[in-house]
């Protein structure tokens, strides 16, 4: 993705996040808003509904219920409709009319409902005939008594209210109020004595719970209590809040500015934060990449965190430290080779003009020795440019499914010229059974093992062993050239495969070759998938292993 891509994404992610944050924020305060709404209504109609409920428990009748009414509705601030629920349903108290207004529609919530009739309440462990008497009790004293109330609200007078202890309220007369029948008196309200015959259908309605089993003998009386004093108590009443037409509430402007504010500064800052996260880095690798393309190889750009800016510092990091690698190992191959061909070159000129001025003899030794000498160049010029090709990945191979045993053997046939002349006993180990085959170049991979070979025989003395063994390692197979020699100082180890270097830094031709020979056997081996190490101890002798896939061939029978 370009940079181009990549800043319309980050500011396309700044947008929307600015926008969800915004929504949610706005979200969030409606619905607080609307919490706390839904809470102060439920509050408006507890207390509606208590206050009303409370005056006809305490005065017997829904007159005079007006006043209670408007104020209500103007403490609360809803519209609040009053009708019987058993009545035509013309309302008993309209707030509108109250106030003076045009009455309203309604609204199309359910109509809230208030019974003002008591419980009764019956201790427990009541024997069922003394329960059944202090029902009767109740029944006729709550009648009695809410008549009463009921004509001292009609007359003016206040109502106080208490109750017994089976929760029937008890009424006493208060001050006279104003309102009413300004010509009553209090004597003028009596609490009607029950007849005889009310005794009777008390009795009678209430007598059956005294054996009352599948209902029990409480809630038996207790029905028979709501039933006797229905006709006497008020009605129930249905309440209406609110009104159609009522305009909705508005959310708070100063809130939902304020959180747009906060949002955009938040937004703009973020993407101050990010530009500069993400600019600062690619300034700092434009001028490494225009120091490195000047030349300055050693340029290297910080690099914090963990991002993909991060990360393609990461990569250039690399990159520079690839070519600055690259550059001198370049520069160190150049001097070995100048260091590899000037002193022979240089012998080779010495002897050739001495021939040609006829200071020297062309004797046979002597030619022979300028040929060898010749030889040697070529080899190492041979191996440089098999070592390039192999780095660069031009070496061809020829892949053919090969017998590794097979290809142990040639290498000792091919070296044991070489080990007779100096005294080394050269062995080959193979496994029994099936034999061991991998898909490779038989000329390539012969050449990387008789490479290590010939190092063996060199650096071992004569009476030595170098062996060759060949076992199987899962689903691989290991090839192994161990010698008796005079072994590899742990500190050399990790240079054996390094270009030009030798065990014997004095370079004499007794003793090794050009120093290529380990390096082209690593390539080698790494191109056909395997993996090369070793291991020496100084006295003891090295041995180099080399681990090869094998293939399905050496499972056929």
């Amino acid at each position: 993705m370009s940079f181009r891509l990549r800043a319309l994404a980050l500011v396309m992610l700044l947008v929307i996040a600015a926008t969800a944050a915004t929504a949610w924020l706005t979200l969030r305060q409606a619905t607080r808003e609307a919490n706390e709404t839904a809470a102060a209504d439920r509050a408006d109609i507890n207390r509606v509904t208590g206050e009303l409920r409370q005056y006809g428990l305490r005065h017997g009748t829904w007159d005079g219920v007006g006043p209670t009414v408007r104020e209500l509705s103007a403490d609360t601030g809803q519209r609040i409709r009053v009708t019987t629920a058993t009545g035509s349903g013309a309302p008993l108290a309209d707030s509108d009319v109250l106030m003076g207004r045009k009455p309203r529609r309604t609204g199309t919530g359910a109509p809230l409902l208030v019974d003002p009739r008591p419980e009764l309440r019956l201790p427990d462990g009541l024997v069922p005939v003394t329960a059944f008497k202090r029902t009767i009790t109740e029944i006729a004293k709550y009648r009695s008594g809410t008549a009463y109330a009921a004509c001292l609200t009609r007359s003016g007078f206040e109502v106080t209210v208490g109750r017994d202890d089976h929760g029937v309220p008890t009424y006493s007369a208060g001050r006279k109020t104003g309102s009413g029948g300004t010509s009553a008196s209090r004597g003028s309200c009596q609490r009607p004595k029950p007849t005889t015959a009310r005794f009777a259908r008390y009795d009678k309605a209430g007598r059956p719970c005294v054996s009352a089993t599948d209902e029990g003998i409480t809630p038996c009386l207790q029905r028979v209590f709501a039933e006797q004093i229905s006709d006497v108590a008020p009605p129930p009443l249905q309440v209406r809040l609110g009104a159609l037409d009522e305009p909705p509430s508005a959310l708070a402007a100063a809130p939902a500015v304020t959180v747009a504010v906060a949002v955009a500064v938040a937004a703009i800052l973020g993407a101050l934060l990010l530009s500069r996260t993400v600019l600062r880095p690619v300034s700092a690798l434009t001028a490494a990449s225009h120091g490195l393309g000047e030349g300055d190889l050693a340029r290297r750009v910080p690099v914090t965190g963990r991002d993909e800016i991060a990360e393609l510092g990461r990569s250039f990091n690399r990159m520079a430290e690839s070519l600055q690698a690259s550059e001198e190992r370049q520069r160190r191959l150049v001097g070995d080779v100048a260091h590899e061909l000037r002193t022979p070159l240089a012998n080779l000129r010495g002897y050739l003009e001495a021939l040609r001025d006829g200071v020297v003899d062309p004797e046979p030794e002597l030619l022979a020795s300028l040929h060898e000498e010749v030889l040697l160049q070529q080899r190492i010029v041979d191996d440089l440019q098999d070592l390039a090709l192999a780095e660069a990945g031009a070496l061809t191979y020829h892949r053919e499914d090969i017998d590794l045993g097979e290809l142990l053997e040639t290498c000792r046939t091919v070296h044991r010229a070489q080990a007779e002349r100096a005294g080394v006993a050269l062995t080959v180990e193979t496994p029994g059974g099936e034999p061991l085959y991998a898909h490779a170049d038989a000329d390539r991979l012969r050449q990387a093992v008789g490479n290590l070979v010939s190092n063996a025989v060199r650096a071992t003395g004569p009476g030595g062993t170098v062996r060759l063994s060949l076992a199987r390692r899962g689903a691989g197979a290991v090839v192994q050239v161990g010698d008796t020699g005079h072994g590899i100082p742990a500190e050399h180890l990790p240079h054996v495969f390094d270009r030009f270097w030798r065990a014997d830094a004095a370079r004499g031709r007794a003793t090794g070759g050009s120093g290529l020979g380990l390096s082209i056997a690593r390539q080698i081996v790494t191109d056909h998938q395997g993996t090369i190490g070793v291991e020496s101890a100084v006295g003891a002798g090295t041995t180099f292993t080399i681990e090869l896939p094998t293939t399905a061939a050496d499972a056929t029978p």
